[in-house]
Formats: structure tokens, C-alpha cells, sequence
């Protein structure tokens, strides 16, 4: 009778255990999931995400939160953002796997965002959705601005080492957060849609890798020259290009590979750098026919007293005479290494100015 009674109570258990324990799931193809970035659905075997600063949030009513995500190589970060306030860190195994992101949450409504902190070169995260527990409610997302900025760039944009304080200026680990980039500051200062196209080495001309932006710039898949991204989808009021740093290291280097692959044994004239910059910048103007676009270089030292770098972009816009393409240059950040959280933040405090003083965001959208 014991041993009777004793079983019953171990099942009793046992179900009260997966009644608690019971969770909703969101599809990654439920519309009520904000994404952010370039982002490839597949049918039936969730959503890639590639791209710096790509990011998917949610808005629900309930105590606790998880994710499940499979990461191509393991070596990609994600912030979690509960509230919109960094909570955590998570590193996606190279195995499907469920996260917790948030449990013990207040009563209420709430919101979650995983976004992505680092390079496009650590291959791609695979996501399938989230889950939230029994009971708990998916809410409608959130009500846009309409605004909408994109940012072509290097390994500044990326927000390179950024969190590295050793003086290493390395990738590595965590050290690289695009959270706190000056393009993703500059974008939540304005309460706009942020897509970040920017992967580390990439120059105008020439790149420490295979691809030039002119090359990279339309992909949907960074690492396929076949996919193409579809600009309809997305047509920014804002596009800043933040390019040349790389090209300037590049063309002292005539025994790298890709000086070798792009011009042979000829050192490019002046002329050439500012010709490709104009055709880079004229194909942005054909994608976004109705963009601002601001041509910036910086902060570190192809935008030093002297530069000729500067002098190249301020050329090309010059030559193309287009009322809505303008220049605006960051200041030296004088280090030897890529910048640092307090660089981002006053580089974004420079663009944040600069846009006030010359742009007028559309009527309909709030300032």
C-alpha cells in the first residue's frame, strides 16, 4: 500500500512538473517577430542571420523567455535585451539548442531582442523562434517610426574590439559589441530601423579578404556571390558610408594578395581611388533613389591632418553634384588601435549634430 501510495505521489509529481514546465512556442515566421537586418527565411528550417547588428525581438506578457538557436561555427555572441536593457551574453553552440533569456519576470508586459554583437565572418546563427511559459501571451510588436537608416562600412562599423580595454584591440571573444557602435547608437538615438552592411578588412578598392563593398554591398548571404539581396525591401531615409580606411593600409602593401589581385604590379593613381568611389557611391544612389547619404571617414588615421583620403571622397561628391549626398568627417581618435567604446560614443555625438543641422527626417515621422 505504501509503495502504492508512494508511486502515485511520484506521478503526481511528475505531471504537476511538465504542467509547470509547459511552454508556447513562436515560429520564426510568426509576423509579430521584429526583425532587423538582412535576414534569410527558410521554409521550414528557421531564419539565418548573418549580418553585424542583426537583430529579432519580441513583445509578451509572461514570466520567462528562451531561444533556440544553432550556430554554424560556435563563435558568434548575441546580446539579450529584456526591457530594452542588456541582461546577458549568450554564445550559440554549433548544436539546436533552447537558451534562457529571462525567467521570474515581474507580472506585465515585456520585451525581449537577441542581437547579434560581432563580424558576418563568424558564419551564420540559425534561429527556429522563441518560447515563452504557459499562459503567457504574445503581444503585437511594437509601432514604428518608419524610420529607416543603413550603414555600409569596415571593421569601424562593426564596432571592431570596441570592448577590448588591454590595449590589444582584439576580436576576439567579446570583445566586439556593434550594440555600442556609433551606427547602432545613431540609429536608437533616432528611434529608426537599423541595418548594418559592414564586414572588417572591406575597402573600397581593395580588402584585406576577396570581396570589395562594390562586391559585397547587395548580398542577401555575405559568403555567396549568387545571393542577392532585394533593396525594395528596405529604403532608408539615411545611408552612411564609412569607407577607405582599409584601402589606405592596402596600397603600401604591393606583396598582399588581394594589391597583387586587384592591380597586378601598378600602384593605383590618386584618380582611381576617387573613380571607384564615385561608382560605389552612384550604385547607392541607384538602390535608394530618394536616400541622404552622408560620406564620412573615421576615427582612426586615414581621417589624420593630411589625409588625402578625405580629400578623395570629398572629389567624388563633388563630381556628382547630387544635392542630398554630403561629407562629414570624424575626428582622429589618435590610437593606434581601432576605437574604443568612448570613441563610438563620440563619433555618434558628431553624426547625431551633423544630421540635425542638415537633414529633415520626412514630416510624418517624429523628431
Amino acid at each position: 500500500m505504501k509503495r502504492i501510495t508512494y508511486s502515485l505521489w511520484l506521478g503526481s509529481l511528475f505531471l504537476i512538473s511538465c504542467f509547470q514546465n509547459k511552454e508556447i512556442f513562436v515560429n520564426y515566421s510568426n509576423p509579430e517577430l521584429e526583425y532587423s537586418g538582412r535576414v534569410k527565411i527558410n521554409d521550414n528550417d528557421g531564419a539565418e542571420l548573418y549580418w553585424t547588428g542583426t537583430s529579432i525581438k519580441m513583445n509578451f506578457e509572461g514570466e520567462r523567455v528562451s531561444v533556440i538557436l544553432k550556430d554554424e561555427t560556435g563563435k558568434n555572441y548575441y546580446n539579450v535585451i529584456v526591457d530594452e536593457k542588456l541582461e546577458t551574453i549568450i554564445q550559440p553552440d554549433s548544436l539546436k539548442q533552447l537558451y534562457t533569456l529571462a525567467s521570474n519576470l515581474t507580472k506585465g508586459k515585456h520585451s525581449v531582442e537577441i542581437f547579434k554583437r560581432n563580424d558576418c565572418n563568424r558564419g551564420k546563427t540559425q534561429f527556429y523562434g522563441f518560447k515563452i511559459n504557459d499562459h503567457a501571451k504574445l503581444l503585437p510588436k511594437s509601432k514604428s517610426t518608419n524610420r529607416k537608416i543603413e550603414f555600409f562600412g569596415d571593421s569601424i562599423s562593426v564596432g571592431y574590439a570596441n570592448e577590448d580595454t588591454s590595449g590589444a584591440d582584439s576580436p576576439h571573444g567579446m570583445n566586439t559589441n556593434n550594440y555600442l557602435s556609433y551606427a547602432a547608437l545613431v540609429a536608437r538615438h533616432y528611434d529608426a530601423e537599423y541595418q548594418c552592411i559592414c564586414k572588417s578588412g572591406t575597402g573600397i578598392a581593395v580588402s584585406w579578404h576577396s570581396l570589395t563593398m562594390d562586391e559585397l554591398h547587395s548580398k542577401l548571404v555575405p559568403t555567396k556571390l549568387e545571393s542577392q539581396w532585394d533593396f525594395s525591401m528596405y529604403q532608408p531615409e539615411i545611408v552612411i558610408i564609412n569607407l577607405f580606411q582599409n584601402d589606405s593600409w592596402l596600397i603600401n602593401l604591393p606583396e598582399h594578395k588581394e594589391f597583387k589581385k586587384r592591380f597586378g604590379s601598378n600602384t593605383p593613381t590618386d584618380e582611381y581611388f576617387v573613380e571607384m568611389y564615385e561608382t560605389f557611391v552612384s550604385k547607392i544612389r541607384t538602390h535608394y533613389p530618394d536616400a541622404n547619404i552622408i560620406c564620412t571617414l573615421g576615427s582612426m588615421d586615414a581621417v589624420k591632418n593630411g589625409s588625402k583620403w578625405k580629400e578623395f571622397i570629398g572629389l567624388a561628391v563633388r563630381k556628382m553634384k547630387d544635392q542630398k549626398i554630403f561629407t562629414h568627417y570624424m575626428t582622429y581618435n589618435k590610437s593606434k588601435g581601432h576605437p574604443s567604446i568612448l570613441d563610438h560614443q563620440q563619433m555618434a555625438n558628431s553624426l547625431i549634430k551633423f544630421i540635425d543641422q542638415n537633414i529633415k527626417w520626412n514630416a510624418n515621422l517624429k523628431n
